[in-house]
């Protein structure tokens, strides 16, 4: 594994419409900060597409977010990690595997969504996800 001498994190958001917008504003100050402006229109659009994942995986049939058995909302985090040149970014939250587990799609071309973790490859030199041991949900 790479050295990874800056990181910066944003969290716990909970997982609502509004966290992917403010997902992407965080990439952009970091990015800025990191003198990697070149890298933050793709990475926006990754860490996007991330986020809405995950509110996605939130919200119920009826389009209310899911809370837990003890009433409370999903949450998300956002890390970036940075060796000067190339960027990781890990999508932590802490969905249960049964209704947050990423899953590339392959959808017909009237269907309007599903496209996004094909994005996600096209556009990173790797992309995965884990369970991570101590931890209820998962990080891509």
């Amino acid at each position: 594994m790479a050295d990874w001498p800056l990181t910066s994190d944003l969290g716990p958001l909970g997982a609502l419409p509004t966290a992917p917008r403010l997902a992407r504003g965080f990439i952009g100050v970091v990015l800025t900060a990191w003198g990697l402006t070149g890298l933050a229109d793709v990475t926006e659009l990754l860490v996007s597409e991330l986020t809405a994942n995950v509110v996605r995986a939130s919200t119920g049939p009826d389009g209310n977010p899911r809370y837990d058995n003890e009433g409370k909302l999903p949450l998300l985090w956002v890390r970036l990690l940075s060796d000067h040149f190339r960027i990781m970014v890990e999508v932590w939250d802490n969905l249960p595997p049964a209704i947050g587990t990423p899953v590339v799609r392959h959808p017909g071309p009237d269907e309007e969504s599903g496209r996004g973790l094909e994005m996600i490859d096209a556009l990173s030199e790797d992309w995965g996800w884990e369970s991570v041991p101590g931890w209820k949900g998962k990080r891509v």
